[in-house]
């Protein structure tokens, strides 16, 4: 017999990846300055035709179709699929830190909006006010239900983690005369210090900084710039995995800076 808790791990894989098709939706349209629910159905990018339910199945209609348009057979990306994939997993994961409970909820709407904006920035290195400022909202409204964790340390986390990035940004381009960090950068970080207070956004940003270091000598080495200091990447996705870490094993990271 199955045992209980692989049929709530697999139900928690199938819920996210549903979410994860609404995802793409954002992701697709939020940057363009489309609103998410007009339209309300989803389309293809290339010849605009309504994709039928049958063809809008999480993950399994893109094998079924071969990753092409039934309509048209122009390509679909593979970003789909791996993101109805990636916010499954990001379910699972909420599942295992919270079980069924208000902090799933609150933890998932987090990873879930990590994800989302990730691919916006890495796409047109940007990140919405929109998701930033609803995020920030839904850290504060968490703080009401955390024994652990009040309203004052939400507003603190959040003041702390933008105006530490943005002190960087100000002096980086104060010296160096050029724009390091955006603002999107600034107001993700006070929705990340919202969810997970003043020592869990310095760790963001310092293990953002980290990451995106790395992966920014990595490209630059590998490119054909010849000024590789001129070798940009979105600061965004790194913010969003460091923090996402921290939300799930801040506990275990606290107890190993702090002792105990």
């Amino acid at each position: 017999m199955v045992n209980e808790k692989i049929l709530l791990l697999i139900g928690a894989f199938i819920f996210g990846s549903i979410i994860g098709s609404f995802l793409n939706v954002l992701i697709y349209r939020l940057p363009r300055g489309l609103t998410p629910f007009k339209p309300t159905f989803s389309f293809c990018p290339n010849c605009r035709t309504q994709i039928k339910y049958y063809d809008n199945i999480p993950i399994i209609s893109y094998l079924f179709l071969k990753g092409k348009c039934r309509n048209c057979k122009s390509p679909i990306s593979l970003r789909y699929p791996i993101v109805e994939a990636l916010t499954g997993f990001a379910s699972i994961l909420a599942y295992l830190k919270a079980g069924l409970s208000i902090d799933y909820v609150f933890t998932f709407l987090f990873l879930a909006l990590m994800i989302t904006l990730s691919f916006i920035d890495f796409d047109f290195k940007i990140i919405p006010d929109e998701i930033n400022f609803f995020g920030f909202i839904l850290g504060l409204i968490y703080t009401f239900f955390r024994d652990d964790y009040s309203l004052f340390d939400g507003i603190i986390g959040a003041g702390i983690g933008g105006g530490f990035l943005f002190t960087i940004a100000y002096f980086y381009e104060k010296f160096k005369g050029i724009e390091g960090l955006g603002m999107g950068d600034v107001k993700l970080m006070i929705f990340i210090g919202s969810y997970i207070g003043w020592f869990g956004a310095l760790f963001t940003i310092f293990l953002g900084s980290i990451l995106g270091t790395i992966i920014a000598l990595a490209g630059a080495l590998a490119s054909n710039i010849e000024d590789k200091g001129k070798y940009e990447i979105p600061f965004g996705p790194y913010l969003a995995i460091a923090g996402s870490i921290y939300l799930l094993i801040g506990d275990k990271i606290r107890a190993f800076y702090f002792g105990g």
